[in-house]
């Protein structure tokens, strides 16, 4: 099959490499010229694991090209995939189209035979049906089927959940366009993926639906553990338990400082504005929104409470990053974190292993370190906001020589409270009762 992939973000480039490495022939097509000779140069503008390999050896197969010109590509393409971005619009939280409806407009002008468009991207619900009026607008002759194909890929782990996802939506009611979808995705059959097929508008909202209920799972622990805090209880004892009920499973019930990224805070929104344009309420998801924005800026007084008057003080924060194995900074909890202290008059110096630069742009105004140890150096408290890997087995005797203070607030829960008496900190996690010092 040929395909044509219209954005190289994050969804547009991992979707693009793993359909060439399943033997078909794809040409990624993005307007930014300097992105487009950065990838072929092998320069992958995201940090995923695995995907600089990946990318490579299709290229280096000849499966995978990048081009700024869709014309030839889609002319040629049995299937093209709109994954251009599609963020929460300025004032009023609903998704902007505008990327989506100009790459629609653009592909009407260069299909050629009969050809499947598919819209990758995040979309409200009815968004292909305007695709599909702006294409037959622009190009009335056009032997044309629009459908979606809503992705599910989590950060730090996008190409194993390509090429092993728990289900795979498409959604059209054209039989053409199934058969097409059907043979893009059958290297997967292999995998025994449900290959699933609805009608264009119900695809669009699964994925809106799946990342809310998510979503309200983060939510719900989080506050279940601000409960276990008061009582007593420990909230990641409580979470094991509830979570070995197959009725309610126990991903996504890891209690935090509230979810960020590209995703969730995104497309709750736009569904709550997506209910409301359409006289719903959904009011646990509202709820949802509000409990996660109040929790994020809710951390930083939960260090101010572990180490006392923040002002004058050196704070270290290890981990930027809304989760480990990205470099995504959108929405981080960190973000609302660091403000925070500064508000509070706190001096901030951070480390992150990959997401640095990025967090640059959020965070112009603080200090940023190599490594774990020197961040904090002569710190009176130290924050873990992300759980990378990197931060999950520190050497404590050496980290508390380092800091003036032996205060560590564990916003991942990564140490055992017992463990950090044992070493003389000052220990705060999240919904457990801290350890008596010893």
């Amino acid at each position: 099959m040929r395909i044509a992939m219209i954005g190289t973000g994050y969804v547009g480039l991992v979707s693009g490499a793993c359909f060439a490495d399943f033997g078909h022939q794809v040409t990624c097509v993005d307007k930014d010229a300097g992105k487009i000779e950065a990838l072929r140069r092998g320069e992958i503008p995201i940090f995923e694991p695995g995907l600089d390999a990946l990318v490579a050896s299709n290229v280096k197969a000849r499966r995978l090209d990048f081009t700024t010109d869709l014309t030839a590509p889609v002319a040629e393409a049995d299937a093209v995939f709109i994954a251009v971005g599609t963020p929460s619009r300025r004032g009023d939280g609903h998704a902007d189209l505008t990327y989506v409806y100009s790459a629609a407009r653009e592909i009407a002008a260069a299909l050629s035979g009969f050809t499947v468009v598919v819209t990758k991207s995040t979309v409200p619900v009815g968004t292909g049906d305007e695709v599909e009026r702006l294409i037959r607008e622009a190009n009335p002759s056009a032997d044309v089927v629009v459908a979606s194909n809503p992705e599910f890929l989590r950060e730090g782990a996008a190409i194993r959940d390509f090429k092993f996802p728990d289900r795979i939506v498409v959604g059209t009611d054209d039989e053409r366009g199934r058969k097409v979808l059907g043979d893009v995705y059958r290297p997967l059959s292999l995998n025994q993926a449900p290959l699933m097929f609805t009608a264009r508008r119900t695809a669009e909202l699964i994925k809106y639906a799946a990342n809310a209920f998510l979503a309200t799972k983060i939510t719900f622990i989080n506050e279940i553990a601000d409960l276990s805090e008061k009582v007593g209880a420990d909230v990641q004892q409580v979470a094991r338990g509830i979570g070995l009920d197959n009725r309610i499973g126990s991903k996504f019930l890891h209690a935090g400082p509230g979810f960020g990224g590209s995703c969730f805070p995104k497309d709750t929104r736009a569904l709550v504005k997506i209910a409301q344009d359409h006289d719903v309420q959904l009011r646990i998801v509202e709820a949802v929104l509000g409990v996660n924005d109040i929790r994020k800026r809710a951390m930083a007084r939960k260090v101010s409470n572990a180490a006392g008057n923040l002002r004058g003080k050196t704070v270290a924060v290890l981990g930027l990053t809304f989760k480990p194995d990205t470099d995504d900074m959108r929405e981080a909890p960190s973000i609302p974190l660091v403000t925070g202290l500064l508000d509070m008059g706190a001096k901030v110096r951070a480390h992150d292993p990959v997401g640095m630069e990025q967090a640059k742009k959020e965070l112009p105004e603080i200090e940023y370190c190599t490594d774990p140890y020197e961040c904090a150096r002569g710190a009176d408290a130290l924050v873990i906001v992300t759980e990378w890997v990197q931060f999950r087995a520190l050497d404590l005797a050496r980290l508390k020589n380092e800091m003036a203070q032996p205060v560590v607030v564990d916003l991942r829960n990564i140490y055992r409270p017992e463990d950090m008496a044992a070493q003389g900190f000052i220990y705060e996690s999240v919904g457990r009762a801290p350890e008596p010092k010893v």
